[in-house]
C-alpha cells in the first residue's frame, strides 16, 4: 500500500474543502480501500451565514457520490452544533436522523449527508477518513478477528464491536470515547465494517489510512494468507449461460443482464468448498443490498438450484421479518460449481458492480480461510441491513427504468450512419449493446461497461460466432438483433453487371444476414421478449434501373425476414422489416453526390432531400426511432411486418 499524496499537487488546493476533495479521490482511486460508493470522508470548517456570523460546519460525503470522482458539491454542509446535540440523545430513529441532519444543512440543494455524519462530527479532528479496506475487513471476518486486530494494532487503534450503521453506531462510539484521549489513537476499527483515521492535517489523516492498511496487508502475508492463483480455463456452454439468464429473468420478472466471470480468481474460488465458505455472508454488511446475503450455487440442474434458492431466501425472510415487505427472492449472483461466477443486474452497470464486489470478497474469503477460517456476520445482522429503510432508499431513488433496461441488443454496421444511430439510441434507452462492424473503429466508439464494440466480418461465420460468444459472456444472452449492415454497389445495367459486384452484394446484403440469423436464433429463442429488426431498403418494393445487385439482395433479405418470422414465431421471437429511403446523413451521401443527384432532377439540394409526400428529410435518428419501436412495446404483438420510412415517396429517385 503506497501513499499517492503529492505535495506539489496538494499545494494547488487552498481551501479545506478543496483539500478534502483531493484526498478523498486518492482513497477512491484504490478499489481495495473503497468500492463503488463505499466509505465516506469529512472535513470540519467554518462558513459565514446570511447574518455575517461564523458557523462551524461539517462537510461530509453526500449520499450517492463516489469518492473516486467526488466534487466539492458532493459534500453536504451540516451545522456541527446540531450534529453534536444529536449525539447526546438517548434514542433517535434512522428516519428522524436523516430528517434532522437535512434540516441542519446550510445548502438545501446539497445531497443527503452520509448516515455516519454524526460519527464524523464527534471525532475531534478536522479531517476524518472512513474506508472499507479489504485487508482490515478480511482480518475482522475471521475466527477471533477482534483479538487479531488488537494483536496487530495494540492500543493505538480503538476497536468498536459490530453494530448497525447510523445513529446507534454513532451513539456507541460517543459513549465509548467519553474518557478516551483521542490524541493517542492512530485510528478506529469497526468490526466487520471498516477503518477510520483522523488528523487536523489532510495528508496525515490520509497517510494514517495507508500506514494502517499496509500493516494489515503485511500481517496477512506474514501469516501465510497470501493468495497465489494459477491460470485456469473454463469450459462453460454459451447456451447454458443464456438459459440461466433466462431463468433468472423469469424469477425477477424483468430482463436481467448476466455477466460471466471466468477470471483466474473466480474460477479458482468456484472450485473450492463453496457450499461452506460462500454461504456465510458478505464481507461487509453494506454489500448485501447489491449481492444479497449469499449466492445461488448452480450445478447441472440449475433450474432446481435456482428454485431452491428462492425457497430458502423466503425462509430467511420469514425467520427475521417484522413488518418488512419481501424483496425479490431471486439471486443477485451465482457460483457455477467449478466454472466461474455470474452476476445479475437490472442493467450492465449494476451487474458489473456486483462482479467487482464479488472479486474483492472472493479474495478476502480465501485469505481469511488461510488465517483460521472465514466468519461473516450472522444472518440476523445481515437481514437488519438488507431491509434497513435507509439502504433501501438508495436503490429506490433512481426512478423508473428505461424501456430496454436489462435487455441485450446486437447491432450490425454500427460504426457509422444508420447502425451507429440505432446502437446509440438503444443504449441510451437502457439496452446493453453489442455493436458489430468490419471497421475496427467500432471498438473505440463502443467501449463502456454497457456497450461493447467488436470488429466483425459478417461474411465470416467464425467472426460472427466469436462476437456472439463475447456478447453472451459479457451480458448473458441476446434479446434484440438489428441486422443492418450493408453496402450500395455501383450502378450497373444488367448487360454490364460484373460478377464481382453481383457476388459482393449477395455476400454482404443477403448472405451475411442469413448467417447472423443462423447463429443468433438459438439465443433469441432464450431471449426476453426477443425481436429481430431487418433494415432492408425501399429498393425492394421500388427498385431502380442499374441497381439489380443491390435490389435483388434486399428483396432476398426481406423474404428471409418473412420466413424467419414464420419459423421463430412459436418461440415468441418477433421479426419485422423496415425499408429506409434516401437517408442523407450517412457516409454514402457526400456533398458532391447530393449536388449531382439534385442537379440531375433539376432541384436544389434541399428540395432533393425533402422530395417526398411529407416534404421532410429522413435522418439516421428517424430510422433508429422506428427500430426502437419495432424492438419495443409498440410492436409487441406484431411480426412479419414491413414498414417504409421515406416520408411517403411517390416516385423513384
Amino acid at each position: 500500500m503506497t501513499s499517492l499524496y503529492d505535495d506539489t499537487e496538494a499545494a494547488n488546493y487552498k481551501t479545506d474543502l478543496d483539500l478534502r476533495v483531493y484526498t478523498s479521490r486518492l482513497l477512491g482511486r484504490d478499489a481495495s480501500l473503497v468500492l463503488h460508493g463505499g466509505g465516506n470522508t469529512s472535513v470540519k470548517s467554518t462558513a459565514t451565514n446570511l447574518f455575517g456570523e461564523s458557523e462551524d460546519i461539517l462537510y461530509v460525503k453526500g449520499s450517492g457520490w463516489d469518492l473516486a470522482t467526488i466534487e466539492a458539491e458532493g459534500f453536504a454542509p451540516v451545522k456541527m452544533d446540531m450534529l453534536l446535540k444529536m449525539a447526546e440523545l438517548k434514542e433517535l430513529s434512522d428516519t428522524d436522523m436523516v430528517k434532522y441532519q437535512r434540516l441542519a444543512m446550510t445548502n438545501p440543494s446539497a445531497p443527503n449527508p452520509s448516515v455516519e455524519a454524526i460519527l464524523h462530527a464527534i471525532i475531534p479532528f478536522k479531517f476524518v477518513d472512513h474506508t472499507h479496506t479489504d485487508a482490515v475487513v478480511t482480518i475482522t471476518n475471521t475466527q477471533g478477528g477482534e483479538d487479531k486486530i488488537k494483536e496487530l494494532y495494540g492500543d493505538k487503534v480503538l476497536v468498536i464491536p459490530y453494530i448497525m450503521p447510523g445513529f446507534v453506531l454513532a451513539k456507541l462510539v460517543y459513549d465509548m470515547t467519553k474518557d478516551v484521549d483521542w490524541s493517542k489513537l492512530d485510528g478506529m476499527v469497526l468490526m466487520n465494517h471498516g477503518l477510520f483515521t483522523f488528523s487536523d492535517d489532510a495528508k496525515k489523516s490520509y497517510e494514517k489510512t495507508i500506514e494502517l492498511v499496509e500493516r494489515a496487508e503485511n500481517y496477512l502475508t506474514e501469516r501465510g494468507a497470501d493468495l497465489h492463483v494459477e491460470k485456469e480455463t473454463s469450459h462453460v456452454e454459451l447456451l447454458t449461460l443464456a438459459k440461466i439468464r433466462k431463468e433468472v429473468s423469469n424469477l425477477k420478472g424483468r430482463a436481467t443482464v448476466s455477466i460471466y466471470n471466468d477470471s483466474e480468481l473466480a474460477l479458482h474460488f468456484s472450485k473450492q468448498n463453496i457450499d461452506k465458505i460462500a454461504t456465510q455472508g458478505p464481507l461487509t454488511p453494506d454489500h448485501v443490498i447489491r449481492t444479497k446475503r449469499v449466492p445461488a450455487i448452480l450445478r447441472d440442474d440449475f433450474k432446481s438450484d435456482l428454485a431452491n434458492y428462492v425457497k430458502e431466501y423466503k425462509e430467511y425472510f420469514e425467520a427475521y421479518k417484522k413488518d418488512e415487505t419481501l424483496l425479490n427472492p431471486a439471486p443477485n449472483f451465482a457460483i457455477l460449481k467449478g466454472q466461474g461466477t455470474l452476476s445479475f443486474g437490472a442493467n450492465a452497470k449494476e451487474a458489473n458492480i456486483i462482479k467487482d464486489i464479488n472479486e474483492h470478497t472472493f479474495e478476502a474469503i480465501l485469505k481469511a480461510q488461510m488465517l483460521g477460517g472465514y466468519k461473516a456476520l450472522s444472518a440476523a445482522n445481515i437481514f437488519e441491513v438488507e431491509y434497513w429503510s435507509l439502504e433501501q432508499a438508495k436503490l429506490k431513488g433512481g426512478g423508473s427504468a428505461p424501456e430496454f433496461s436489462g435487455k441485450v441488443a446486437l447491432v450490425t454496421g454500427a460504426a457509422s450512419g444508420i447502425g451507429l444511430a440505432i446502437a446509440k439510441m438503444l443504449n441510451k434507452r437502457g439496452a446493453a449493446v453489442v455493436a458489430l462492424d468490419i471497421n475496427p473503429e467500432v471498438e473505440k466508439i463502443f467501449a463502456k461497461s454497457d456497450a461493447l464494440g467488436i470488429k466483425c466480418d459478417l461474411t465470416c461465420s467464425e467472426d460472427i460466432q466469436n462476437a456472439i460468444s463475447k456478447a453472451v459472456k459479457s451480458f448473458g444472452g441476446i434479446d434484440i438483433v438489428v441486422s443492418n449492415a450493408g453496402i450500395f454497389t455501383p450502378s450497373e445495367n444488367l448487360d454490364m453487371l460484373s460478377d464481382e459486384n453481383w457476388q459482393r452484394s449477395m455476400d454482404i446484403n443477403l448472405t451475411s444476414h442469413q448467417k447472423l440469423l443462423k447463429y443468433t436464433a438459438p439465443f433469441l429463442k432464450l431471449g426476453v421478449d426477443a425481436s429481430i429488426v431487418m433494415v432492408a431498403s425501399k429498393n425492394f418494393p421500388a427498385p431502380g434501373k442499374g441497381a439489380a445487385a443491390y435490389s435483388v439482395a434486399k428483396a432476398g433479405q426481406t423474404q428471409l425476414a418473412r420466413i424467419a418470422a414464420l419459423e421463430l414465431g412459436e418461440y415468441g421471437v418477433r421479426v419485422n422489416t423496415l425499408h429506409p429511403h434516401a437517408v442523407f446523413d450517412t457516409a454514402i451521401w457526400t456533398e458532391e453526390v447530393l449536388k449531382n443527384r439534385a442537379k440531375a432532377y433539376g432541384m436544389s439540394v434541399e428540395e432533393y432531400k425533402t422530395n417526398n409526400v411529407l416534404k421532410t428529410e429522413i435522418c439516421s435518428d428517424d430510422v433508429a426511432e422506428l427500430v426502437c419501436a419495432m424492438a419495443g412495446k409498440s410492436f409487441s404483438k406484431t411480426t412479419g411486418s414491413q414498414v417504409a420510412i421515406d416520408g411517403g415517396s411517390d416516385r423513384i429517385i
